[in-house]
């Protein structure tokens, strides 16, 4: 079974009706953040049970299947690289050259859902104990992608009680002018918030007067309503 034998797969299971509404929901038309996108049709759990029929394949195969102009293609090479990551017939170096993949192809992980997916999974774990300067640099970065990227990642720390680089990327990105970015930053405060609620409202109470309205109400969405008016009422 090879990458292409894979790749026809993914194809046969295409839906023209699906790949419609995929690629509304996706904003491909000119001029939004998926420009040019082509979709087939598929849902993320047929494409999981489809990609996890081909695990036996090397990380290489997988970098290649990442390149595909095909969104659902690109999403079963992330879907392949995070469970083999996870597993523990893994080596450390087989991890290693999956990391090293997934940085050199940061450009073709170029929409929200393949960022959201993948990047904690394989970035943020593999960072949990390693220098984060990556983080750093993507929040810098001018690729909007990379950009959620250095947030989503704290994910991973989240879970382990480490808040100080979501807090620290939070700030560096609070003010960014693309919704999608509004979007991400808000989600991953709440998620400090769930834990440490004073993490939370220290960040807020800092800078909750000039935050986008998007990104606060993510942020405080699971807020009591009193809490809610206070931070909306600025």
């Amino acid at each position: 079974m090879s990458i292409e034998k894979l790749k026809a797969e993914l194809i046969a299971a295409g839906n023209i009706q699906k790949a419609a509404v995929l690629s509304r929901f996706f904003k491909t038309g000119k001029g939004n953040y998926g420009e040019g996108d082509k979709f087939i049709g598929i849902t993320v759990p047929d494409n999981r049970a489809i990609t996890r029929r081909y695990l036996h394949l090397p990380s290489s195969q997988f970098a290649m299947l990442l390149q595909c102009e095909i969104h659902e293609v690109r999403l079963s090479a992330l879907i392949g690289m995070v469970e083999l990551y996870k597993s523990r017939h893994t080596s450390d170096a087989q991890r290693q050259e999956i990391v090293d993949i997934y940085i050199a192809n940061t450009h073709y992980i170029n929409n929200w859902d393949l960022v959201d997916l993948s990047v904690y999974n394989i970035i943020g774990a593999h960072l949990l104990h390693r220098d984060r300067s990556l983080l750093y640099r993507w929040a810098d970065s001018q690729s909007l992608w990379e950009q959620r990227m250095a947030i989503v990642a704290t994910m991973w720390f989240i879970r382990h009680g480490e808040y100080d680089d979501t807090i620290k990327i939070a700030e560096k990105l609070c003010h960014h002018p693309h919704d999608l970015i509004q979007k991400a930053v808000g989600w991953l405060l709440r998620e400090v918030g769930k834990r440490d609620l004073k993490r939370l409202t220290d960040f807020l109470d800092e800078h909750y007067t000039t935050l986008p309205r998007t990104l606060l109400r993510y942020a405080i969405e699971k807020f009591p309503a009193n809490m809610r008016a206070h931070y909306l009422a600025r």
